[in-house]
């Protein structure tokens, strides 16, 4: 009896003692997390944002983008997309596109107003046709949630004169916990400065429109949105100009460049961390 007796306080005891430890790993495990991933795709766009479960894409790059994002994909067990985004229809944003659709499974697309005659349009159209999509065309503000990322997308309410593509960008805002990030496509100065006179909220983040092309409009829009954290995406031959760089500087942005490599934005809800 007394063996016994001894051996079921010490099952008890190992219940106990696994319980806690499963409860201890359960509780590191679950930490929320999310990954921004921006791909050293030239002078070009392309990131995907990820909580684990969801998964956003903002931009496809060129068309010669595609065997990267294939890779991603692959290594991170992507094989659908919630939302992919198409800011305007530039071929360095819009060129890999038709090759995303057609080998990934895609739920909504989301596009901006202003086509843009090419064959990376043609082809986008084309493997649109072949899934059965019907993109949705943003104009004003569109606002989804996936998890615990809360989404608000902003088309342009009008077509612009000048630069009328890059004008077109659909500007893309994410709200993460106490964490936000703001994605400014291609836009340009007359976009710039209809965003910012109806724009009251600042972010933690922003990807710097036109591929850090200095713009006289940059200046208030850092100021309206006051970021901590800034990605340019360029390239060594077509590098960001040194007036955006010093603009930067001056306000006390830390800012990263995809030239010099791929670019991962985590967040757990209380603060952005960026490695490169």
């Amino acid at each position: 009896m007394k063996k016994t007796h001894l051996l079921s306080i010490a099952l008890i005891c190992l219940t106990i003692i696994s319980s806690f430890l499963l409860t201890a790993c359960s509780v590191t495990g679950s930490a929320d997390k999310i990954s921004v991933y921006f791909f050293n795709a030239g002078k070009a766009d392309s990131c995907i944002i990820s909580d684990g479960e969801h998964t956003v894409m903002i931009d496809t790059g060129e068309s010669d983008l595609y065997e990267d994002i294939s890779s991603y994909f692959k290594q991170n067990n992507i094989t659908s997309l919630d939302c992919l985004i198409i800011t305007h229809f530039d071929k360095d944003h819009v060129g890999s596109a038709s090759s995303v659709i057609e080998n990934t499974d895609v739920a909504t697309v989301y596009q901006s107003n202003v086509p843009k005659e090419s064959e990376y349009y043609t082809a986008y159209l084309a493997a649109l046709e072949s899934k059965s999509i019907t993109p949705v065309t943003v104009s004003g503000d569109l606002e989804f949630t996936l998890g615990d990322m809360n989404f608000k997308i902003n088309g342009p309410e009008t077509v612009y004169e000048k630069n009328d593509s890059n004008n077109s960008s659909l500007i893309t805002s994410l709200f993460y916990g106490d964490t936000s990030f703001i994605f400014m496509g291609d836009a340009q100065n007359d976009r710039l400065k209809d965003f910012i006179f109806q724009n009251s909220t600042t972010y933690d983040f922003v990807k710097i429109p036109y591929h850090g092309n200095f713009q006289k409009q940059l200046d208030n829009l850092l100021e309206n949105i006051t970021p901590t954290y800034a990605v340019i995406t360029s390239s060594e031959e077509e590098p960001e100009e040194e007036d955006m760089t010093n603009l930067l500087d001056n306000m006390g942005i830390k800012y990263y460049l995809t030239r010099m490599g791929d670019i991962t934005v985590t967040s757990d809800k209380t603060k952005i961390t960026i490695t490169q």
